[in-house]
């Protein structure tokens, strides 16, 4: 089945529902978890999370399985309640508030589409169930039918859609109920590399034309790099580090962020005594060390190792390659195939090398 080009969806009017939520103020986050917890029996799963989303913000929560991040989402749409700390939505505590109470809507990885009803009546169900009159609700769903690009889709099943189709009429479920805060968990997981490109742009242009705040849960660094306004890491039922992309990926604070986040190389122990000069842990980036031959000097402000190339990994777009170190330990540098073939990099294995980077593309990390 062709891939239809996703583009930009169309500019409306704001979502948002009329009148106030009671205690809000101008200063509230959409989102403040304080101190939250939650534990199932003696496996704690969130470890006193405080953690902040500004509203309109298109906010991800990145970390392996296991992490947090889903129960995290959950607390947050009602579905799980903690066990300690406050959940507060644009100032109200909903620590204790049904999900059907709470102004968000959640999009989930499997659709959860009602297979016997049309797109139609499967994004207007929420509506229905409000008892929202026909009209409205008939104009309302043709309207996100509209915002996700599946104006005049109302009358087919779920059954004759593409997945990605099906993935826009659960957004189209999610938003015609106009929240404040939608929930996304992993929506993007059933769908393959390419629709799953294509929609990472599409979601983050909905986000920007609904001007609503998108959480959004992954394991996929990519996607999260791609989308976000900011990124939370999780690891084990805490959060690691919060950034906009460009700070978790350039600037990790801990190795298991410069691990997870990309690739990276650790320098720890003899490696870091000899390659950066102090004790410590430190980082830098493949991208950023530079492939040589061995007689070439470095520049003033770099540093240098000499090295044999021990396996290369032709990707297309570049080559990865892995260097043993003459003093010991193993870097990986990746280069761009502007004019390499696949031929002409994987020759290189075997092949000594002289690697340089400059001294301030070397960050030094804190325990994690």
């Amino acid at each position: 089945m062709a891939v239809e080009p996703m583009s930009p969806a169309p500019t409306l009017s704001s979502p948002h529902p009329a009148g106030p939520v009671a205690r809000e103020s101008a200063h509230d986050p959409a989102v403040l978890l304080d101190g939250v917890s939650k534990r199932f029996g003696e496996v704690t799963a969130v470890d006193g999370l405080d953690l902040e989303v500004t509203d309109g913000e298109f906010f991800s929560m990145l970390g392996p399985s296991g992490s947090g991040k889903t129960t995290t989402l959950r607390m947050i749409a009602g579905f799980e309640t903690p066990t300690t700390g406050r959940i507060r939505l644009h100032g109200r505590d909903v620590s204790r508030v049904a999900p059907y109470d709470r102004d968000v809507n959640t999009v989930f990885q499997d659709y959860a589409l009602f297979p016997h009803m049309s797109v139609g009546e499967n994004v207007g169900y929420g509506l229905m169930v409000r008892k929202v009159p026909r009209d409205e609700r008939r104009r309302r769903v043709a309207d996100a039918l509209s915002m996700v690009r599946l104006a005049g889709y109302e009358r087919r099943r779920p059954a004759e859609l593409s997945g990605g189709q099906r993935q826009r009429v659960a957004l189209a479920r999610a938003i015609v109920n106009r929240p404040r805060v939608l929930l996304l968990d992993e929506p993007l997981g059933a769908l393959d590399l390419k629709l799953r490109e294509e929609m990472q742009l599409f979601l983050k242009a909905l986000q920007l034309d609904l001007g609503i705040t998108f959480i959004y849960v992954t394991h996929d660094q990519q996607e999260a790099l791609t989308m976000s306004d900011r990124i939370a890491v999780f690891n084990l039922g805490r959060v690691a580090q919060v950034g906009s992309p460009a700070e978790i990926y350039e600037r990790p604070a801990t190795p298991f962020v410069a691990g997870f986040v990309g690739t990276s190389n650790l320098l720890t122990d003899d490696a870091a005594r000899l390659l950066v000069g102090r004790e410590g842990t430190f980082t830098v980036r493949p991208e950023k060390i530079r492939l040589s031959d061995p007689d070439e000097m470095h520049t003033a402000g770099e540093s240098s190792a000499l090295g044999r190339i021990r396996d290369v990994v032709y990707l297309g777009s570049e080559t990865r390659y892995i260097v043993a170190l003459e003093a010991g330990g193993e870097l990986v540098v990746t280069r761009q195939n502007l004019e390499t073939s696949s031929m002409e990099a994987l020759a290189a294995r075997g092949r000594q090398v002289r690697l340089s980077w400059n001294r301030e593309h070397v960050l030094a990390l804190k325990a994690s």
